[in-house]
């Protein structure tokens, strides 16, 4: 869908130099009503060029005219003969110079803190190749020393909710992968060995019936008057 070029230049044209309302403007330059009355007040877009949208095709005359004389009439875009850009839809993501020395510090990130990405998940994600992937990870990349681990979403190579997408999607592929790869886990055994315990039980046992033996009853301390008449 085609959209409108410099909504604010062509609306502070549009104000300075016809009679249009401010909703009628507001409409076609997709900006409030309010902000174009402000940009008739001078309060906004202070400095700002007027751009007219019939000189750069935008608009015809004709359409100009219509709504000014019908103030409930709303303006439309011009037909354009020129074909339209197509969005890219494939390809690896681009990333503007600025941040391109960034991409390292992003993917020393992702190894670190989420080692269920994919090397192809990481290089859609920041717009890198495998290679460079490969040389971060065995720390064979001619900056390593330098590498400070850092969030694509930080240093603005992606948005959050891509991170997240990504995130999300190793995770359910990880979860998949592990009842079939990873080993049971091994029921909870006592820290102290069987034959130790063993052990360990007969000589308490021992213990307590040699003690249970050799400690003096009540008899031996006190004979029965009945032992002392026989003496």
């Amino acid at each position: 869908m085609r959209t409108l070029l410099m909504p604010k230049a062509t609306a502070v044209w549009l104000v300075e130099n016809t009679t249009l309302t401010f909703l009628q403007i507001g409409e076609f330059c997709n900006l409030h009503e309010l902000e174009v009355q402000a940009i008739a007040d001078g309060e906004v877009a202070i400095g700002i060029v007027g751009l007219d949208p019939v000189a750069n095709g935008q608009l015809t005359k004709e359409e100009l005219e219509r709504c000014v004389a019908d103030p409930t009439a709303r303006l439309q875009l011009a037909k354009s003969d020129i074909p339209e850009p197509v969005a890219r839809q494939k390809g690896p993501r681009y990333t503007p110079v600025s941040k391109r020395a960034d991409k390292p510090d992003a993917i020393a990130w992702l190894l670190r803190h989420q080692p269920d990405l994919t090397d192809a998940q990481i290089a859609r994600l920041i717009g890198t190749t495998k290679p460079t992937i490969n040389a971060v990870r065995d720390r064979t990349h001619w900056n390593s020393s330098n590498l400070q681990p850092r969030s694509p979403v930080e240093v603005g190579l992606c948005t959050h909710q891509e991170l997240r997408d990504a995130v999300i999607k190793a995770s359910q592929r990880a979860a998949k992968r592990k009842p079939k790869d990873a080993p049971e886990a091994p029921k909870e055994e006592s820290s102290v060995p069987a034959y130790v315990a063993e052990v360990a039980s007969e000589d308490f046992g021992a213990s307590s019936s040699t003690e249970s033996k050799s400690e003096p009853t009540v008899e031996d301390l006190w004979p029965s008057s009945g032992d002392n008449n026989n003496a």
